[in-house]
């Protein structure tokens, strides 16, 4: 199938869920992604800055781009302008530049904290007493361009579902609990981004909000 059979496809097997495609266009051309668009698709995943800083200028300006890999802070201004939701937020200092430059355009930058919920060492994230504590700290408390609306997670990568499924509840016991327990200003929790191409269908079940997928649309990755 194509990327538009293919897009369909998957909004067609979404269907009654609560969960939204995220389409990893990352190290693909701006023709597929617009084929992606054009079979409905609008919400696109990007792991670097500087794709993102290239492809919206070329493509529909309501698509709503969303940056899922490692953010460094000395990038945060590339995307500030723009950026719909960031997904892999890890430190404080990274919201904080967030925060810095979401304020300088005006604008109050969506995120998600990416928690560690894998066996893998080489994951980011943040465990839960560390979320807690930010939560807890006046530094975060002061941060006014930020909204923090959910939680990402990678699961381990192995063919143990167990594991994965076992993994992605935890991450959904979190969320709960925190939802449930904080109400602050700058915290509205109401996304988890788990899920990719070989463990989606488990992360549905357990209840995410969207999941983020790349070769089951666009085929296997282009490294340059």
């Amino acid at each position: 199938m194509g990327v538009s059979e293919n897009i369909r496809a998957f909004n067609q097997s979404l269907g009654d869920t609560n969960c939204k495609l995220i389409a990893v266009s990352k190290t693909k051309p701006v023709e597929l992604i617009q084929e992606a668009y054009n079979a409905g698709q609008r919400d696109f995943g990007e792991n670097k800055v500087q794709e993102l800083r290239e492809k919206p200028e070329q493509l529909p300006s309501d698509i709503r781009w969303h940056m899922i890999g490692h953010l460094q802070s000395n990038k945060v201004k590339y995307i500030a302008p723009f950026i719909h939701l960031i997904h892999a937020v890890d430190s404080l200092k990274l919201l904080k530049e967030i925060n810095k430059q979401a304020k300088r355009n005006d604008r109050v930058i969506q995120c998600l904290l990416q928690v560690h919920i894998a066996q893998e060492e080489h994951k980011f994230g943040f465990d839960e007493e560390g979320i807690k504590a930010l939560f807890a700290s006046e530094d975060f408390m002061d941060l006014e361009h930020i909204s923090i609306v959910g939680l990402m997670g990678m699961a381990t990568n192995t063919d143990d579902q167990n594991q994965i499924r076992s993994e992605f509840k935890s991450l959904k016991n979190l969320f709960d609990e925190l939802k449930e327990n904080y109400d602050l200003p700058n915290v509205k929790m109401h996304e988890i981004s788990m899920g990719m191409s070989g463990d989606y269908a488990i992360a549905i079940e357990e209840g995410s909000t969207m999941i983020r997928v790349g070769s089951k649309i666009f085929g296997s990755r282009n490294y340059q």
